[in-house]
């Protein structure tokens, strides 16, 4: 059992032993992981799934794991925005009406939902609204609250901390001897992460090495990200850790360590104390567009580096031939899709045609989650370890060259887009 079958069971067995659910949620095929794809919204009262448009418009949809047909289709949405659209900064990714998937740790509730749909469907003859989030949310704290780790509760921490060899993976000789050069070369190497302390430092030790504080100058867990950078010091203050717990609220940073909570604006004045400079640059990593990569770039103007797996394993709709020993088994099933490969059901996570119009190749849009890795990434990636050799003043291509919407990705724009031609301008 790899570790989204482990996510997937944490939060199925939660639901069915103590919250009454059918019992089929806890088998789960290698084909019902093609449901997963990033960028989807799942709609909390009607249980639909949907697939967006860089205008907002909706390109596919499902109701559960049943995905509708292009009259459905129609008849559902139409041609108008859906209804919880607004412009970029204006549209949050959770609310207590629907909730976007977008990064691989949340995909495996993605499917469970989705299943859950389909058994309250069958159960209640198709009467909505749905109201199991609440149950949804329930089973998130009793396997991630901040004291499970230490309390062995649920079914994923203990999972993790009895074999840590089987989930996870030690970093690549060749993305550590970067970091060291970084450290080397001057530079603040900053570890953020909504992780508590305790199971941040259990990662690390294991993929990194027992010295990986060494690496960095700053760390910071139980980041509650995206709020680190949204909201206000007085909101989020950072907060001394002692034996993994909490101690004291800090007005400010004054020096370089391990801390807990905090917020973008009292980092970055440490920053300007340790570097000595009026308005220090900062390049910020992450592999979240919710949490990371917007946050970073709307709020504290970071430039901002995307981790987009998909760079590897979507090219044209196929897996890559060669997939580097390190990554694989991480997000896939025995000898189920690979969950960074185009979905079946979904199809691509970067481009989509217009319902109704499909072999056209003027009916091709952007979806919105490309949409949104122009606008807000300075570069995407497939991996750090992509980059580990280049020089350290290698010049990168940004998305902000020309306006363009794939000059930033790095090595190569994804060969979808790439073969797509000239898409339809929204």
């Amino acid at each position: 059992m790899i570790i989204i079958q482990l996510i997937y069971n944490s939060f199925a067995q939660f639901l069915v032993k103590e919250k009454g659910y059918d019992k089929g949620l806890l088998t789960v095929t290698p084909e019902d992981w093609d449901f997963c794809c990033k960028g989807l919204a799942l709609d909390l009262e009607d249980g639909n799934f949907i697939k967006l448009a860089d205008n907002g418009t909706v390109l596919r949809a499902s109701h559960g794991t049943k995905m509708l047909s292009a009259e459905a289709l129609a008849e559902e949405f139409g041609r108008k925005e859906w209804k919880h659209f607004m412009p970029d900064t204006g549209m949050a990714f959770r609310s207590g009406k629907y909730y976007f998937y977008d990064n691989y740790f949340d995909l495996p509730g993605a499917l469970l939902c989705a299943r859950v749909v389909d058994s309250l469907t069958k159960q209640n003859n198709g009467q909505k609204p749905f109201d199991f989030w609440k149950d949804i949310v329930a089973g998130i704290q009793h396997n991630y609250k901040m004291s499970a780790f230490k309390e062995n509760c649920g079914i994923y921490f203990p999972e993790i901390k009895r074999d840590p060899g089987k989930y996870l993976h030690t970093c690549p000789e060749s993305v550590k001897k970067w970091l060291r050069q970084l450290k080397n070369a001057g530079k603040i190497l900053m570890l953020i992460t909504s992780s508590h302390s305790d199971y941040c430092r259990l990662l690390c030790q294991y993929i990194l090495g027992n010295d990986f504080e060494d690496l960095f100058d700053i760390v910071i867990t139980n980041a509650l990200k995206p709020g680190f950078f949204s909201h206000l010091p007085s909101q989020r203050p950072f907060w001394t850790l002692e034996n993994d717990e909490e101690r004291e609220a800090l007005p400010f940073l004054d020096k370089p360590g391990w801390y807990s909570q905090g917020n973008a604006v009292h980092l970055y004045e440490l920053l300007k104390k340790m570097t000595g400079k009026p308005e220090p640059k900062v390049v910020y990593f992450g592999d979240s567009m919710h949490s990371d990569i917007f946050p970073a770039c709307h709020y504290s103007n970071w430039e901002t580096v995307l981790i987009l797996e998909e760079l590897r394993g979507d090219k044209d709709g196929k897996p890559e031939e060669s997939e580097p020993e390190e990554k694989k088994g991480k997000y896939e099933g025995s000898k189920a899709k690979p969950l960074n490969t185009s979905s079946k059901k979904w199809g691509s996570f970067f481009i989509d045609s217009v319902s109704g119009l499909e072999n056209r190749e003027d009916s091709l849009v952007y979806t919105w989650s490309c949409k949104r890795i122009s606008a807000y990434s300075t570069i995407a990636i497939p991996s750090i370890e992509a980059i580990a050799e280049l020089p350290l003043d290698y010049k990168f291509t940004r998305f902000s060259s020309n306006n363009s919407k794939t000059a930033g990705y790095y090595p190569n724009p994804p060969l979808v887009l790439s073969n797509a031609g000239k898409l339809t301008a929204k």
